[in-house]
């Protein structure tokens, strides 16, 4: 219990003794509480005067130190993402060093200091700063760090944590979220990100550490000097790309290389390896859109960097349309995810989903690897449970295993492991509607050069038999069925919103739609409460997947629909699915469901 003193609570100085303190109200406890956090931030000496002299300019702002302050920025199953700024509940470089401490305490606890932690990071604002602080606080913990000696993609570290043997990774990244955001994510030695139970006890050290002081660091010679500070570059690009060539099905032909195609990696990661993979597989016409091609933290010429929105194509299309480019490819900027544009019968340039590029390279993988006699007869497919529908019939028609697992490609990586360390499955290809997906098992997360590689060597193959990817992704459509899907994001900013999130959610959960759209909802999977209930009967199954905020909803007619709030940003996501006689009668079959009025947010 505090002693006697001055706070501001709601903006007002007020004295307290240990007895009213007690006797005030939850939100004036709540008040005293950030306030106190704050304080202690303008006055520790700990804190850089940078740092201080951000704060000190909002003192009259409560509502911005509230955001700041109530509550630790939370490191998640996957690690920290936040607005960069000062603050507990911002990505800076305390919030980093503590984070990195907790994960250095669990690295220790494993007896893994020797085999080390391989550090990458991308283009935004201090993504270099925080990359070399996390490997010093490594360092000052007696843990080998290797240390990107630049910018790199995500999947690249996740190749690197086990080319180099490491028992866990960290990437310095936001993804495709916007300038104002920085993120950390950890990878364990399989690869892939943080899984339970390890993701559980990284998370648990991590937040067991209140003092931010108490994050070891030290300087960069004297962790070179100790022989703990490797920094490392060229020889794992070359690894790197040395096993993605091992991916290809079929060599590009002479007609194939003269595939015209245009590349943007949106300001982030990708240029460099993707197009050096494609140089190196022979295409002669790859044009990369200028004002794009170099790094930029503020994403300029852009701003939201994410492949899902059309907007992030429009430089590439004016580029596209003076070069008559077959194919357009946009990578975010840590290079994990791929959005696709393609000719239509009309010389339109129109964007594919996830769900569309997923299919698209499961079918020329299986499709391929059956002609050729390499498609294992225990294949597995693997998909998140809020992708589409028409790779189960690809699965189904190769005679592979699908999957289902839950949003995040670390489940897809955990079931790569799993399948190793059983034989029970082959691992062919995993996907997320989220635009990645990953070829082969170098890497254990989603990986956008390999998926241009992949793609760039599917749209030649077809291009050899006088067929475009629009023209194969119609025959894919004829040979499964017109599935047709769409993802809904609402932006729900800040406390408020957190709150109101929640309250969405509970209501879905507590009152779920009996009907939406022209379908009847059959069944309703709550993977919080693992259960699966049949509405027609009442019984109930159990999902067999770990708890997760989501709820998925079973309709008639292959339709479906689900709800989840995202992991990285304060949206809400609703997610559709259909499948429809025709593409004009799934379109329809869609709109509807997606503009009921139970999906409606007020």
């Amino acid at each position: 219990m505090p002693g006697a003193g001055i706070l501001r609570v709601s903006g007002k100085l007020i004295a307290y003794e240990p007895l009213n303190y007690v006797l005030m109200g939850r939100d004036d406890i709540l008040s005293m509480e950030y306030i106190k956090k704050y304080e202690e931030w303008l006055t520790n000496p700990y804190f850089d005067e940078a740092t201080k002299a951000e704060l000190a300019a909002i003192k009259d702002n409560d509502d911005e130190i509230k955001e700041r302050f109530f509550k630790d920025l939370e490191f998640g199953t996957g690690g920290l993402r936040g607005i960069l700024g000062a603050g507990v509940n911002r990505m800076n470089i305390y919030t980093v060093r503590r984070a990195t401490q907790g994960l250095a305490n669990i690295i220790k606890k494993h007896a893994g200091e020797k085999k080390g932690c391989v550090i990458a990071y991308d283009s935004r604002r201090y993504s270099k700063e925080f990359a070399l602080d996390s490997a010093l606080c490594l360092a000052a913990n007696g843990i080998h760090a290797y240390l990107f000696e630049s910018l790199r993609p995500t999947p690249e570290l996740s190749y690197a944590v086990r080319v180099l043997g490491c028992i866990a990774g960290i990437v310095i990244t936001a993804s495709h979220n916007p300038p104002e955001y920085n993120g950390y994510k950890v990878y364990w030695e399989d690869g892939a990100q943080v899984t339970h139970p390890r993701d559980e006890e990284i998370i648990k050290e991590v937040n067991s550490i209140s003092d931010f002081s108490a994050a070891k660091t030290i300087s960069k010679e004297a962790a070179q000097e100790m022989g703990l500070l490797t920094i490392i570059g060229q020889e794992i690009d070359d690894k790197y790309i040395a096993e993605l060539k091992k991916l290809v099905l079929n060599p590009v032909s002479a007609d194939g290389k003269r595939l015209r195609i245009v590349y943007t990696p949106l300001h982030g990661t990708g240029n460099v390896l993707a197009r050096r993979i494609l140089n190196e597989l022979g295409f002669e016409n790859v044009y990369v859109v200028p004002e794009q091609e170099q790094p930029d933290s503020n994403f300029s010429t852009v701003g939201y960097p994410n492949p899902e929105d059309p907007k992030a194509f429009a430089l590439a299309i004016e580029l596209a349309k003076r070069v008559e480019a077959d194919l357009i490819l946009a990578t975010d900027p840590d290079a994990d995810r791929l959005g696709i544009m393609v000719k239509d019968d009309k010389g339109n340039y129109v964007l594919f989903n996830g769900n569309m590029t997923g299919a698209l390279i499961a079918e020329y993988e299986f499709s391929q690897r059956a002609a050729k006699g390499k498609l294992p007869e225990n294949a597995a497919l693997i998909k998140t449970i809020v992708s589409g529908n028409m790779t189960d019939l690809i699965a189904k028609n190769y005679g592979a295993r699908l999957i289902e697992v839950l949003t995040g490609f670390k489940y897809i990586g955990e079931q790569i492991k799993l399948f190793e360390q059983t034989g029970s499955y082959e691992y062919v290809f995993g996907y997320e509607e989220s635009y990645g997906c990953l070829v082969g098992t170098h890497a254990r997360d989603k990986d956008a050069i390999a998926a241009v590689m992949c793609l760039c060597e599917a749209a030649a193959f077809y291009k050899d038999q006088g067929l475009t990817l629009y023209e194969q992704m119609n025959r894919l459509y004829k040979k499964y069925g017109y599935f047709k899907e769409n993802l809904v994001s609402v932006t729900l900013k800040g406390l408020e919103g957190m709150q109101k999130i929640k309250e969405l959610m509970a209501g879905y959960r507590n009152n779920p739609p009996k009907s939406a759209g022209d379908y009847q909802v059959l069944k309703v999977r709550d993977y919080l409460n693992g259960t699966i209930t049949d509405l027609s009967n009442g019984e109930q199954a159990h999902t067999g997947l770990p708890a997760s905020d989501v709820l998925y909803f079973e309709l008639n007619d292959n339709a479906w629909c689900a709800i989840r709030p995202s992991g990285t940003e304060p949206k809400l996501k609703y997610y559709f699915g259909v499948k429809g006689s025709s593409m004009q009668d799934a379109e329809e079959r869609l709109d509807k469901l997606m503009n009921d009025e139970v999906f409606k947010v007020n």
